[in-house]
């Protein structure tokens, strides 16, 4: 195949091969100068069949060994990650335009889940529940489902697979990852890694992953698939909604982890050195193309003006560039696509009336990268593309004057992803954190929309989807539930009093 030097370099570094057939798929090309990074070979719908195939026989096998042994395979993974870490968040720099320091950031995200899946490989507790019959035992026991299917974005090219991955793995399933064709390269890096770090420990590698490259057309292949028992798909609503939509006629189980149009509050209290941190890494951070980035700013009048103007003054000296050079918070947009929806909001909102700051192309580089200065657009009301989500560096500010009615702002999109409040008045952070404050699966006090820990179950309601991935007891989406009664007396009585005489 045809791969750049770097490419090359970091596989070799990690010590997975890149596959040497002559491609028949897609080009893969770095949003940082716009270079061809190397051509991956598609899978055809027989071949996501076949990798189905052997995983579910790989699944048969791998139910049967204990957890903690399962666990051991996650505590080798991630180890193996750990001394791969430059080049693995090199890797996502170069494939996604990520901040090379974001990038590490994701890779300890892939580390920081494969130590909580050893944990946890201790910890699949059941229920030992009270029966209402004498010498009767009623249990809850969970067990393995099969082959798990996993779609990924590009945003989080590694961590997404790894959320789901350590989980589904140390819980006895096997997996079928269908990574975002745009981050195709990271896919092959990190499941490379994870079966290198199975033959290490002995362990039979065949099955246990797969990686299935192409577009919409693999996933299909793979939800529609009847040996894959769960598909775990984090991307946009709409992709969500055809991949429920396709589940649904055989009661398909999905985990779905969809987009955001997330939210903060600024209340006349509020700390506005915070906030100013806050919000800026949230909407500007990862250029706006994180789920939990920061898109609309509800803030208190009587600080609007000085929060404006602190934004203002940060937003036009944030340094934007190669997000390989030490210094660049922000780097270049995915591709022209996204740019080219920025464009399209900015001037909806300018045609609405709306005051725009910034937004503008930066030439940096080559013609192919789309480097953008992050925007800050003020609306006199909450509408138009306020409440649609753009995937790109747009702040949004409102004014509001009650704080229930920024609250039921807060609440007015139609995602449910993550929301924040800035305050010092104990009142308003505990009204915002309980059922009459966020809609959201995430509500945050004094902190941003974006940067949650992987000990927590991440996720939201509404449109983006009502899964949840990562910490918690997330783990339970994984496996199948069993309610078992054991009857270790001498006599059968009925449930419920029924008198059954033969």
């Amino acid at each position: 195949m045809n791969y750049c030097t770097d490419i090359r370099s970091i596989f070799n570094t990690l010590g997975v091969p890149l596959p040497s057939e002559e491609p028949k798929g897609f080009e893969v090309f770095s949003p940082v100068d716009g270079r061809l990074l190397g051509q991956v070979a598609a899978s055809s719908q027989a071949q996501v069949s076949a990798a189905v195939a052997v995983a579910h026989q790989r699944f048969l096998a791998w139910r049967a060994v204990p957890a903690p042994k399962r666990g051991e395979l996650l505590r080798a993974f991630g180890e193996t990650v750990r001394q791969h870490k430059e080049p693995l968040g090199r890797l996502i720099t170069l494939e996604t335009g990520k901040i090379l320091q974001e990038g590490l950031g994701e890779v300890q995200e892939v580390i920081d889940i494969c130590e909580f899946a050893l944990g946890l490989s201790r910890q699949l507790y059941g229920l030992s529940i009270a029966s209402e019959r004498p010498e009767h035992k009623l249990l809850e026991t969970w067990h393995p489902m099969g082959v798990v299917g996993i779609i990924s974005a590009f945003n989080f090219p590694m961590a997404v697979f790894a959320w789901n991955a350590a989980l589904a793995l140390v819980c006895g399933n096997t997996l079928i990852w269908k990574p975002s064709e745009k981050a195709a390269l990271s896919a092959m890096a990190l499941s490379g890694l994870l079966l290198q770090s199975a033959r290490n420990m002995g362990l039979d590698e065949h099955g246990l992953v797969a990686v299935a490259q192409g577009e919409s057309v693999t996933g299909k292949a793979l939800v529609d698939h009847p040996d894959v028992k769960l598909i775990s798909a984090t991307g946009s609503s709409a992709m969500g909604r055809s991949v429920a939509m396709a589940c649904a006629p055989t009661f398909k189980r999905t985990l779905l982890e969809l987009g955001g149009n997330n939210a903060a509050i600024v209340c006349p209290s509020a700390n506005l050195e915070l906030v100013v941190r806050g919000v800026v890494f949230s909407a500007a951070g990862t250029a706006g193309q994180r789920c939990t980035s920061l898109r609309r700013l509800l803030v208190h009048r009587s600080v609007y003006a000085d929060l404006l103007k602190s934004l203002l003054k940060v937003y036009g000296s944030l340094p934007v560039g190669d997000p390989l050079k030490e210094g660049v918070l922000v780097g270049p947009l995915i591709d022209q696509a996204a740019f080219d929806a920025m464009q399209k909001a900015l001037k909806q909102a300018k045609d609405m009336g709306a005051t725009v700051h910034f937004g503008e192309r930066l030439t940096l580089g080559d013609a192919k990268a789309f480097y953008v200065r992050p925007a800050i657009v003020e609306f006199d009301a909450q509408k138009g593309p306020m409440l649609q989500e753009t995937f790109a560096p747009i702040l949004y500010m409102t004014a509001y004057d009650d704080f229930d009615v920024a609250i039921a702002m807060n609440n007015a999109a139609a995602h449910g992803l993550s929301s924040s409040v800035f305050t010092q008045d104990l009142r308003e952070a505990e009204v915002f954190t309980s059922a009459l404050g966020s809609d959201c699966g995430i509500a945050n006090v004094n902190i941003g929309t974006s940067g949650a820990e992987i000990g927590g179950a991440f996720g939201g309601e509404k449109e983006t989807g009502g899964g949840r991935e990562s910490g918690s007891d997330t783990w339970k989406a994984y496996m199948r539930r069993a309610t078992n009664t054991v009857n270790y007396g001498t006599s059968l009585p009925l449930a419920q009093g029924i008198k059954f005489d033969l």
